[in-house]
């Protein structure tokens, strides 16, 4: 894997050109944190021995140029001087911390599109080997964890290290001794807390996992809360939440908790120091004036230095904790960005697209699949073999046969989701592949089970579009053509009723038509039905049937088949068998000729 600061450059994407203006904005900070902390001494022993005024070089000439006629009115001068200077750093300080939450924040909205970005354009395959739950753990809290906790974190401890820095080279020159004392106390502690960093990571890799097996338990248990009520195992998906919650709250505890105890151990640390170095002082009779002065500078810079080196080893270790999520996200984002680049520069398959990529075309007579063959990722068998068929402009065809025969994935095939390792799909003698984007819009697709968003009718019909743009009359256009007229005139309040999540609040027939409705308002050439009445009582399948038949010459039509009723009115039959197509013909020459052999 690449090296920490190339995936941390690489997540932060066209962020990273701020960090220039971040590490400027520290430098200005800690420099002002040095004047104004290192000013204090010179006051404090001013204000103790006037007469040091006029023996320091710098506030000699000072107190000269401006005409100062006694040494109170310039120890009120510099009192004001340092007054201004340390508002002046609070509120630089103020609106760096402010730069910082922007600047992480504003990066996880850009990190949220990105990853959405890239999973709604990856191929197919990649859904197909992820679990929703670890995606959706990766757009919600792999990115929280990423802005919050490495991030802001990195950018926290980067801008304290800059202020320890600085107050180090302070206090050297106000007195090397105690600075050498202060800075192996601040090393011994950085050492100690550094042992842990093995442990931070792998509390932090726990943590993320146990939040994926949370979101993963919930999807479960709600999903299907149907059958989780009737079979009663509630029990059972309480008890995995609380397994995994409870080795989440362990680890993260771990984690916060080691996070704090810098703080506690650089204060008992630097205290330590304090009464030892004073002792030192009073024993060696340095002089109580130069120990005030000293001790001036230093009670002030431990002030800031203490918080600055305790929330520096913080940050270090939550940095720890942390990577996880960058490590997940670059994988991520590296993987898809990748594909998506790969896909643009290189055609889908040399020997079925020619040399004019981006072509438009158009359906007017005939689509021709041609010696599809398609094999899954890892898998050692072929799902379709050498499958060829044709559907003229206007047909309706039907696909049938047992559970594995391979029409699923045909349907797949012909949706633009699966790329066949063989074979071209043609649209009037033109591949599909040239345009796969031109293609898929003229696709509307129905499944057995419809995807309805917790929203109304209006919203779920006219599927991805925005309120201002829905087009009224196709609205209602596609209601009648989807027979759905009778529904909608029944309920409370009409287009604008909430269907509930999932579509809960509606049968199973009426969710199907919305499907239908919802690719006809699209106003797409050929509806693709993936056994759309499968899941329904033949009551429920009649009225479904009768939608889909009165679609018969308006649309171009293919038709996955469970129950044979449904492709009564279908122009041509296909028999899948082991992913071949061994039948084809009318459906009295493929069904009912083969009803009465057996």
């Amino acid at each position: 894997m690449a090296s920490f600061p190339t995936r941390f450059l690489y997540v932060l994407g066209e962020k990273r050109k701020d960090l220039i203006l971040m590490f400027f904005l520290f430098l200005i900070s800690s420099s002002l944190e040095v004047v104004s902390i290192g000013m204090v001494g010179p006051f404090i022993a001013a204000a103790t021995n006037p007469k040091l005024i006029m023996e320091n070089q710098w506030s000699s000439a000072i107190y000269k140029a401006l005409n100062f006629n006694s040494s109170a009115n310039f120890l009120i001068f510099l009192g004001v001087i340092l007054v201004i200077l340390f508002y002046g750093k609070g509120i630089i300080a103020f609106n760096i911390q402010k730069f910082i939450f922007e600047f992480g924040f504003y990066l996880r909205r850009d990190l949220l599109g990105r990853l959405m970005k890239a999973y709604l354009s990856a191929p197919y395959t990649f859904h197909l080997a992820r679990n929703s739950a670890v995606l959706i753990n990766n757009a919600v809290s792999e990115t929280q964890g990423f802005c919050t906790g490495l991030l802001m974190s990195l950018l926290t401890s980067t801008s304290n290290a800059f202020v320890v820095f600085a107050l180090v080279l302070l206090l050297m020159r106000t007195d090397l001794l105690a600075t050498v004392l202060v800075s192996t106390i601040l090393l011994v502690a950085f050492l100690l807390f550094n042992q842990l960093k093995g442990r931070l990571y792998l509390w932090g890799v726990n943590a993320s996992d146990a939040n994926a097996d949370i979101i993963r338990t919930i999807n479960h248990g709600l999903g299907g809360i149907k059958e989780t009520r009737v079979i009663g195992c509630e029990s059972y998906f309480l008890e995995q939440l609380e397994s995994h919650a409870t080795f989440y709250a362990s680890n993260v505890t771990a984690v916060l908790s080691l996070n704090n105890l810098p703080r506690f151990m650089i204060e008992a640390l630097l205290m330590t120091f304090l009464v030892g170095f004073t002792s030192l002082f009073v024993l060696l009779d340095q002089g109580s004036r130069n120990l005030v002065s000293v001790l001036g500078v230093f009670a002030l810079a431990s002030i800031r230095l203490m918080p600055a080196a305790s929330n520096l080893l913080s940050s270090l270790g939550t940095i720890r904790a942390s990577t996880i999520t960058l490590d997940r996200l670059y994988l991520d984002l590296k993987q898809l960005d990748e594909s998506s680049e790969k896909a643009k520069r290189l055609p889908l398959r040399p020997e079925i697209a020619d040399n004019n990529r981006e072509v438009n075309f158009e359906f007017n007579h005939h689509i021709d699949l041609t010696n599809i063959t398609y094999r899954y990722p890892n898998a050692d068998d072929d799902s379709l073999k050498d499958v060829s068929l044709t559907l003229r402009k206007g047909e309706s065809i039907g696909l049938i046969g047992k559970s594995g025969a391979g029409k699923t994935t045909m349907v797949d095939v012909i949706l633009g989701l699966l790329t066949p390792q063989q074979g071209d799909i043609l649209v009037d003698n033109v591949s599909i592949y040239n345009n796969l984007r031109n293609w898929q819009n003229m696709l509307g697709y129905v499944p057995q089970s419809i995807f309805l968003i917790d929203d109304t009718l209006e919203r779920n019909i006219a599927f991805g579009v925005s309120d201002k743009l829905i087009d009224r009359e196709r609205l209602i256009k596609a209601v009648q053509s989807a027979q759905l007229s009778e529904l909608v005139d029944q309920l409370p309040n009409g287009l604008q009723t909430e269907v509930g999540e999932r579509g809960v609040l509606l049968s199973g027939g009426q969710r199907q038509r919305v499907g239908i409705a919802r690719a006809i308002y699209h106003e797409r050439e050929i509806l693709v039905f993936d056994e759309a009445t499968a899941a329904l009582d033949n009551e429920t399948e009649s009225f479904v049937t009768e939608s889909i038949k009165a679609l018969s010459g308006i649309k171009t039509m293919i038709i996955i088949a469970h129950r044979l009723s449904t492709i009564q009115h279908c122009d041509r039959i296909y028999e899948m068998k082991k992913g071949q197509i061994v039948k084809s013909g009318s459906y009295q020459e493929v069904v009912l000729e083969e009803n009465k052999k057996t």
